[in-house]
C-alpha cells in the first residue's frame, strides 16, 4: 500500500530533514528510500487481499550512505499508515542507545513526522525488586533463594554486594533511579548484578506484589503505545524464540528493521542452540534436591505437591547417576583425542552431527529424565501460581513467592538441559543441513569438566519459521552483506526468500582518494613462520612514524610474534589488543593522535568491524593476510563437511565468500568520511597469485590499486 499521499509524506519528510539540518541529499539515500517504500508497499492495507510477495528487503548500503535517515523517513510513515509497529533492532546496545537518544529525536525534530518511540530491553537489564528486598532482608546470612548462576558468573561476597544493594533500594525510593542497569551511575560487576535481576522463567509477572513498582513492567507498558520500538538483535530473537509477542508486538503486527543485519544469521544460531556443562549440571541437580527437601514442610501443605515431593528425590538421584555416567563416557571418548595443535580446550566434533550410539543411548535416558523433571517443576510452579492468587490459602505469600522464583529458575535450567539432551538423543542420523554437535574439554582457568553443545549450522529454518513467514515486513541493511558481489552467502546463511528485494547501494565516498596496495613479499601465509618474518621485516618500512594506523591480524599467535619482532623500534607507538580493553585502546590511540604523535593499533577480528577512526586517527590499514575463518570452529567445520558431502566445494562456496566479506569489512576501517584519504596494505600475495584471490580482489571497493 503506497498511495500518492504516502509518497508525498515520505518525500516531504526527507526534504525537510535535509533542509533543516543543512545536509546534502545523497543519491544512495534516495535509492534506499525507493527500495524500502516499494518493498513495504507489498504489505496489504486494511481490507486488501493476502500478501502476494514477501515484504522483505535486503539492502547493502556502503559506508557514508546515511542508512538511518533513509530507512527512518520511509518506514515510519508507512508503518503508521499500515497500523503496524516499527521495530528497529541494532546489533549492539551502544547503537541502540545512539538511535533512541540521538537519531530519533533528531529525525522527529527536523522531519515534521509525528511519532512516539520507546526503548525495549530484556528483564536482565532491570532490577527485580522482589529479589532485592529478599537479599536485603536476609542481609549477610544464608539466603532462601537458590544461587542459579550461569556458568561464567560466580557469587559476589556480601561485603562487596550489600553496599550496592542498599544504594539501589535507596535510589529507587528517592526516585533517583529507574531500575535500569544502564542508568546506574557506576559500573556494576556481573556477580553483584545477577542475583538481583530475573528472567522470564523466574518472574511471577502480574502476581508479583511489587508489580506496580516493577522497573521492567513499567518499561514494557510504555511499549504498548509506542509507534516505534528500539531494541537489539538479541532481544528481538529472544522474543521470536518465545513465540513472538512476549515482549515486543507480535510479528504479524510488526515491521522489523535489522540494522547491521549481516549479524542476524549468527545471532539466530546462538539463540536456538543448546548447551549443557556436565559437572555443574550434576551439582545443580544435587543442590536442587537438597533445596526441595528444605522447602518440603511449606510446599507439602499445598494440594497435590506432597506426592511430587516424595517422588522427586529418587528421580533426581537417577538423573545425577545418568549425568555421572555421561561424564565417564565422554571422558573415554576424549582418551583418543590428541590435544596437540588444538586450542587450549580440546574439542571433539561429531562428523555430520551423528552422535555415537553409546552416548546417544545415555542422551535418550537423560532426555526422558529431564522431561520428567521439567513436567514436575511445571506442575509445582502452576500450583504456586494458584496459591499466589488465593487470598485465603493461609500460607505466607512471601515464602510462596520466594519458592515460585526458585522453581522458575530450576525450571528454566532444566529446560535448557532437556533441549541439549533431546538434540543428542536425536543425533543418530545426519540431517540436511546437519545439526552441529560437539564437546569441549575444559582445561584452563581452574575450570573442569565437559561442555556439550548443539546448534544448527544454518539459520534458514529458524528464521523462515519465526521471521520471514510471520513478520508483516522485514528490512535488512548493513554496509557489508554481499560477498563476491553476490547476496548468495546471506541467502544461504539466513534463508531469506529468493523473491525478496535485494539491492546494493554504493557508498558516496571517492575511493580514488585511497590506495589498495599489495607489496612484493618472499612468502605466503601457508608458511606461517616465514610469513611472520616477512611482516616483521616489512612493517616498520610501511608505517609512517607520525601517522595513525591499524594493523589487523587473523591469529593471536601471529600478532604476538610480530609484536615481539618489531617492538625494539616501535614498542612506544603500539597499542595491542589484550593489553587493555578495546575502548581503552581506542581512547589512548585518539589521545596520542590529538597530541600530534604517531600511534599504531594491533588488533584481531573485533577491530576489523565497527571501529570508527576517521581522518588522522587512521591513515593506514595494514591487513596481515586474507581473513579466512579459524579452522577449529565446529560450526564452520560442520557446514563445510555438509557442503562437501553433496559433491560441492566448501572452500569456494563457504571459505572464500566469508573471507571476502571479512576483507571488505577490514578495508572499510580506512575511509570513514567523504574527505578521508589513506592506504590499505594487504600482506598476502594470494590475492594476486590465486584464482580465488582475483575474485576477492574484484569484490573490494574501487580503490586505486598498487599491485607489485
Amino acid at each position: 500500500m503506497l498511495t500518492d499521499e504516502l509518497k508525498d509524506t515520505i518525500r516531504e519528510a526527507y526534504n525537510a530533514l535535509m533542509e533543516s539540518k543543512q545536509l546534502t541529499p545523497r543519491w544512495g539515500q534516495r535509492q534506499m528510500i525507493a527500495e524500502i517504500a516499494n518493498t513495504l508497499a507489498r504489505i496489504p492495507g486494511p481490507g486488501e487481499g493476502p500478501v502476494k510477495e514477501p515484504a522483505v528487503c535486503v539492502i547493502e548500503a556502503g559506508t557514508g550512505t546515511g542508512k538511518t535517515i533513509a530507512y527512518a523517513v520511509t518506514a515510519i510513515p508507512m508503518a503508521l499508515a499500515l497500523d503496524k509497529r516499527l521495530i528497529v533492532a541494532t546489533a549492539t546496545i551502544a547503537l541502540q542507545e545512539q538511535f533512541i537518544h540521538k537519531d530519533l529525536p533528531d529525525i522527529k525534530h527536523h522531519s515534521g513526522l509525528e511519532f512516539s518511540y520507546a526503548l525495549a530491553k530484556g528483564r536482565r537489564r532491570y532490577v527485580c525488586l522482589s529479589k532485592l528486598d529478599r537479599l536485603l532482608a536476609e542481609g549477610q546470612g544464608e539466603t532462601s533463594m537458590l544461587a542459579l548462576y550461569p556458568e561464567d558468573v560466580s557469587a559476589a561476597s556480601p561485603v562487596e554486594a550489600m553496599p550496592v544493594y542498599h544504594g539501589m533500594i535507596d535510589a529507587l525510593g528517592r526516585g533517583q533511579w529507574d531500575g535500569d542497569r544502564d542508568n546506574w551511575p557506576d559500573t556494576i560487576a556481573e556477580e553483584v548484578w545477577y542475583p538481583v535481576t530475573t528472567d522470564h522463567a523466574q518472574c511471577t509477572g502480574r502476581r508479583c506484589p511489587n508489580i506496580s513498582q516493577c522497573s521492567f513492567f513499567k518499561a514494557r507498558d510504555e511499549l504498548q503505545n509506542a509507534d516505534i520500538i528500539v531494541t537489539n538483535h538479541d532481544l528481538t530473537l529472544a522474543d521470536l524464540a518465545l513465540g513472538g509477542g512476549a515482549i515486543l508486538s507480535p510479528p504479524e503486527d510488526s515491521i522489523y528493521i535489522f540494522d547491521e543485519g549481516h549479524h542476524l544469521p549468527d545471532k539466530a544460531l546462538a539463540h536456538f542452540s543448546s548447551f549443557c556443562r556436565l559437572h555443574t549440571t550434576t551439582a545443580w541437580v544435587q543442590d536442587s534436591k537438597k533445596a526441595l527437601a528444605q522447602g518440603a514442610p511449606l510446599l507439602g501443605q499445598l494440594d497435590s505437591l506432597e506426592r511430587l515431593l516424595q517422588k522427586l528425590p529418587a528421580e533426581m538421584d537417577e538423573t545425577v547417576a545418568s549425568l555421572q555416567n555421561a561424564e565417564q563416557l565422554v571422558a573415554r571418548l576424549f582418551e583418543g583425542v590428541d590435544p596437540e595443535g588444538q586450542r587450549d580446550d580440546p574439542q571433539l566434533r561429531f562428523e555430520h552431527g551423528v552422535v555415537p550410539e553409546n552416548l546417544q543411548r545415555v542422551a535418550q535416558s537423560l532426555a526422558s529424565q529431564f522431561q520428567n523433571l521439567v513436567g514436575a517443576l511445571s506442575r509445582m510452579e502452576a500450583v504456586l501460581e494458584d496459591a499466589l492468587d488465593d487470598d485465603f490459602s493461609g500460607l505466607d505469600k512471601s515464602e510462596i513467592e520466594t519458592w515460585h522464583i526458585n522453581l522458575g529458575g530450576m525450571l528454566g535450567r532444566a529446560e535448557g538441559a532437556l533441549a541439549l539432551w533431546q538434540a543428542y538423543a536425536e543425533g543418530g542420523e545426519a540431517a540436511t543441513p546437519p545439526v552441529a554437535r560437539w564437546i569441549t574439554m575444559l582445561t584452563g582457568d581452574g575450570q573442569y569438566g565437559f561442555d556439550l553443545r548443539s546448534s544448527p549450522v544454518l539459520a534458514e529454518e529458524i528464521l523462515t519459521e519465526n521471521l520471514w513467514q510471520r513478520a508483516a515486513g522485514v528490512i535488512i541493511t548493513s554496509a557489508t552483506i554481499t560477498a563476491l558481489n553476490s547476496f548468495e552467502r546471506f541467502i544461504l546463511h539466513s534463508g531469506s526468500p529468493r523473491d525478496a528485494n535485494y539491492k546494493q547501494v554504493a557508498s558516496p565516498f571517492d575511493y580514488a582518494n585511497a590506495v589498495f596496495s599489495v607489496p612484493q613479499l618472499d612468502s605466503e601465509p601457508g608458511d606461517a613462520q616465514a610469513h611472520t618474518a616477512a611482516i616483521v621485516d616489512r612493517l616498520p618500512q610501511l608505517l609512517d612514524p607520525a601517522e595513525g594506523a591499524l594493523v589487523l591480524f587473523s591469529s593471536r599467535r601471529q600478532m604476538l610474534d610480530v609484536y615481539q619482532g618489531v617492538a625494539g623500534g616501535m614498542a612506544d607507538r603500539i597499542l595491542m589488543q589484550g593489553d587493555y580493553s578495546k575502548q581503552e585502546i581506542l581512547r589512548r590511540h585518539r589521545e596520542r593522535i590529538d597530541a600530534g604523535k604517531g600511534s599504531v593499533i594491533f588488533g584481531l577480528a573485533s577491530f576489523a568491524e565497527g571501529v570508527d577512526l576517521p581522518g588522522d586517527y587512521c591513515r593506514h590499514v595494514v591487513i596481515a593476510k586474507i581473513p579466512f575463518a579459524v579452522p577449529d570452529s565446529p560450526l564452520e567445520a560442520a557446514l563445510a563437511e555438509w557442503v562437501e558431502s553433496q559433491g560441492r566445494n566448501p572452500f569456494m562456496e563457504i571459505s572464500v565468500p566469508d573471507a571476502a566479506l571479512r576483507l571488505v569489512q577490514a578495508a572499510g576501517r580506512l575511509l570513514r568520511t567523504e574527505t578521508d584519504t589513506g592506504r590499505v596494505t594487504l600482506l598476502d600475495r594470494r590475492i594476486i597469485s590465486k584464482r580465488y584471490g582475483r575474485a576477492i580482489l574484484d569484490s573490494l571497493p574501487p580503490f586505486r590499486r598498487e599491485l607489485a
